[in-house]
């Protein structure tokens, strides 16, 4: 099945779809979408993050909804509050050529609460949520789960790896006995696990995605060998290379990322930091200047960066290699989107060589090493 309409999607979902360039179904979206627009049952999706898991759980989920029923019918949890935006977003952009409203509302920690408040009390049919933001609302008697009939777990190892495993055993059970639960992770740890002994069905229908399978092949991999000491000076050079181009940086820690910026703006390069200290107000600000073009660069952790959508990006750069192999896809796959070239490029010390040999043997990519940064 090689289209979105061969998979069951109505077709009133489809034209936004392509109006979004999105054309043709990810390995995800092939797999998940016939299933869970045919059972109403339990469902585990192991894939990594950027291979189109919101279109795999969102499409069905709006098939699901009735319109006439004016309360919560759905509900999307997902780690962060850029994340929790950019689902409920993509949900609207999908219903635009329907021919009946579903209404969605993203709940996140951050905003005032009396604002998110005063929305839920307009008809909503999903609800996408933060887990402390909605245990607030739940405690508070705000969202009424009666009508929920499915639930879905979106990144959920990156929830417990960000400590909210209690929050999502007291979410479950709010939900569990009168919902189905999908599930969709990049891994599955061992506290994974044991939230799916203890809330999901035995017989839970389970699909994986392989690796080999989510890597755009419109992006060139390419890595720069930098000595430590070097390495924020041979970043200068190649940025001001770039300079008409817009891409971001990654870095591991939120510390790393204020030092790089710091570091940057020193050199009298336009760059601003995102990360978890940063205020709700302030990170939107960033993200608004660089949305529209009025900022060329942006670092980021990996945490922050989850829910960044912005399109015509030339470039992703690892200004520090990710931990997790998973978080390399995650942040090159916010390059070469719509069917346009990225690079994603990775700048390495001279010990850290086995490093891309490891991603190049686990993601079947190749790595063109560059020599030189002149022109």
């Amino acid at each position: 099945m090689d289209t979105f309409q061969e998979l069951g999607i109505s077709e009133q979902f489809i034209q936004a779809l392509e109006e979004n360039n999105i054309l043709t179904p990810t390995e995800i979206q092939k797999k998940a979408i016939p299933f869970l627009l045919k059972n109403g049952t339990d469902f585990i999706g192991q894939a990594q993050t950027g291979t189109g898991k919101t279109a795999s759980y969102g499409l069905p989920i709006l098939h699901r909804v009735d319109p006439e029923i004016k309360q919560i019918q759905a509900l999307v949890v997902c780690p962060t509050r850029e994340l929790a935006q950019q689902i409920a977003k993509q949900l609207f952009k999908f219903t635009k050529y329907a021919n009946f409203k579903v209404f969605t509302e993203a709940v996140y920690g951050g905003e005032k609460i009396d604002l998110q408040i005063g929305r839920l009390k307009r008809p909503t049919h999903i609800v996408v949520s933060t887990p402390g933001r909605l245990i607030d609302l739940l405690e508070r008697n705000i969202i009424n789960l009666e009508k929920v009939a499915t639930v879905v777990l979106d990144e959920a190892d990156e929830m417990l790896s960000m400590g909210f495993k209690p929050d999502i055993d007291k979410i479950l059970n709010y939900t569990n006995k009168k919902a189905n639960t999908w599930l969709f992770s990049a891994t599955i740890p061992q506290t994974l696990k044991q939230i799916i002994d203890d809330f999901m069905a035995d017989d839970a229908f389970r699909i994986e995605v392989e690796k080999k399978d989510i890597i755009n092949q419109s992006i060139t991999h390419q890595y720069i060998i930098a000595d430590i000491k070097d390495k924020v000076n041979v970043l200068g050079q190649f940025l001001k290379l770039k300079q008409n181009d817009r891409g971001i940086i990654f870095c591991r820690t939120k510390a790393s990322a204020q030092t790089l910026e710091k570091q940057l703006v020193a050199k009298n390069i336009s760059a601003q930091a995102i990360h978890g200290d940063l205020g709700q107000r302030d990170r939107e600000k960033v993200m608004r200047l660089f949305k529209s073009n009025r900022l060329q660069i942006l670092i980021a952790t990996d945490i922050s960066a989850r829910g960044i959508d912005v399109d015509s990006l030339s470039y992703v750069l690892h200004y520090q290699l990710p931990d997790q192999i998973e978080y390399y896809t995650h942040r090159s796959g916010r390059t070469a989107r719509a069917g346009k070239k990225g690079y994603s490029i990775a700048f390495v010390a001279p010990s850290e060589l086995d490093r891309i040999t490891e991603l190049e043997k686990e993601l079947h990519v190749n790595f063109e090493k560059i020599d030189s940064l002149k022109g």
